[in-house]
């Protein structure tokens, strides 16, 4: 627990970058796949092995071995911090990157705006569980372009391609207000144009008249599916359980 909290304490604090008063939620926050901290943990293994060896060593000796265990140790924090703060972050309206120790660079497009999404996963990645996720989008200038070591990469490309299509759905029904709509209802924009909710989207009903008795009956005949999208604004989810 003690470990946790000292992570924490080096957090890029992405929350403190979202427009809370429009609604705006995190979906998924991207840190590294553990295999970027392999340098970092070899070089305090072996920082720790050469101050072990300096029991040994003459006091000369030993003054250059001390300086050599110092800089070891300097490296691998540096390259700890670099690699803890850079934070690729998915929320319902864009996406980010956040990275940087002291000084701090915070990139942002709208999701909308991500044009194609390419998957790498190579054979050590494959083994470990990590892939590289490239960008087609006009913020490739940003920072975007190329986002390495992604731990679950299968999990994140689905989370990403259900934010946009969300979001083109969004887009659609925002244009429908904006042009008109034959039906009285108002569109709350979170389905397709015609829909007021999002789970009308997985929803049909089919009405039969019967001639004799002036009745009308409504069958159901689809369920609305599970999505981690709710229906209202601001009441985004994912999985609890992500990384």
């Amino acid at each position: 627990m003690a470990g946790i909290g000292l992570f924490r304490i080096f957090d890029p604090k992405v929350r403190r970058h979202l427009i809370s008063d429009e609604g705006e939620v995190v979906i998924d926050e991207v840190r590294h796949h553990w295999v970027v901290f392999a340098v970092p943990i070899l070089e305090v293994i072996l920082a720790t092995a050469l101050l072990v060896a300096m029991l040994w060593l003459p006091p000369k000796g030993a003054g250059a071995v001390l300086v050599i265990v110092l800089v070891l140790l300097a490296h691998a924090f540096w390259k700890f911090l670099t690699e803890h703060r850079d934070r690729f972050v998915v929320t319902n309206m864009r996406v980010m990157r956040i990275r940087g120790v002291f000084s701090q660079t915070v990139a942002t497009t709208p999701i909308a705006r991500i044009l194609d999404i390419t998957l790498q996963k190579p054979l050590i990645g494959r083994m470990f569980g990590y892939g590289h996720f490239v960008f087609e989008s006009a913020a490739q200038d940003q920072g975007f372009r190329e986002i390495r070591f992604v731990s679950r990469p299968d999990d994140r490309d689905l989370t990403i391609q259900r934010v946009i299509q969300r979001t083109g759905l969004r887009a659609s029904a925002s244009v429908d207000v904006v042009q008109g709509d034959d039906d009285d209802s108002d569109d709350d924009g979170t389905g397709p144009i015609g829909m007021n909710t999002a789970a009308e989207v997985s929803t049909s009903t089919t009405t039969t008249t019967a001639p004799s008795h002036h009745a009308t009956t409504t069958r159901t005949v689809g369920q609305s599916s599970k999505s981690i999208f709710n229906s209202e604004r601001a009441n985004w989810t994912d999985d609890p359980d992500h990384e």
